[in-house]
């Protein structure tokens, strides 16, 4: 049985959410660990035969502490089963929705040099009223730059839950 490591660097608590529906999915809790980047950092990776990463953009960019954990541990990562995920509201738009047309899946690759033995990407979530006066209104600008809703007063999911389900059972 193969014991995984799963790893989720979240701007807003979302992309953790996925990583959480992969775990009980997987339902080897007893093997498999869930923690934040953070907490990785601190772990020896290398126990784990399968290192799954889960990670959300904001303002167009995975986050710097993830390609700084990716750079060092490259090594290891290229040695074991691999997954890379990317969670982003681009990926609402089915022309959008692969890790062959998404473009902050083909950015991520190119700039962190790695390449994950499975990639996947899933549609996020605005979530207007928790956000802060200046992302509230800088993320309401990008919304209507690219056609998305900008009521701030609600909140809008586009992850195909059964897409990530999918993902998942791919996994076993």
């Amino acid at each position: 049985m193969f014991s995984s490591l799963i790893i989720f660097s979240t701007t807003d608590g979302h992309t953790k959410k996925i990583c959480e529906k992969i775990m009980n999915f997987l339902n080897n809790e007893k093997l498999d660990k869930i923690v934040s980047l953070d907490e990785a950092t601190k772990l020896d990776i290398s126990e784990f035969q399968r290192i799954i990463i889960g990670a959300s953009i904001r303002y167009g960019k995975h986050s710097r502490e993830l390609y700084k954990f990716i750079k060092l541990n490259k090594r290891i990562l290229d040695q074991k089963q691999s997954v890379f995920f990317s969670v982003n509201v681009v990926a609402r738009k089915c022309e959008k929705n692969t890790p062959e047309t998404n473009p902050y899946i083909k950015k991520f690759l190119k700039v962190s040099k790695w390449q994950p033995k499975k990639l996947g990407v899933f549609a996020g979530k605005v979530d207007y009223p928790s956000y802060n006066i200046f992302d509230k209104y800088i993320i309401k600008l990008i919304m209507f730059i690219t056609g998305g809703p900008t009521d701030t007063s609600q909140s809008y999911e586009f992850t195909d839950w059964s897409k990530v389900e999918d993902f998942a059972k791919e996994l076993k």
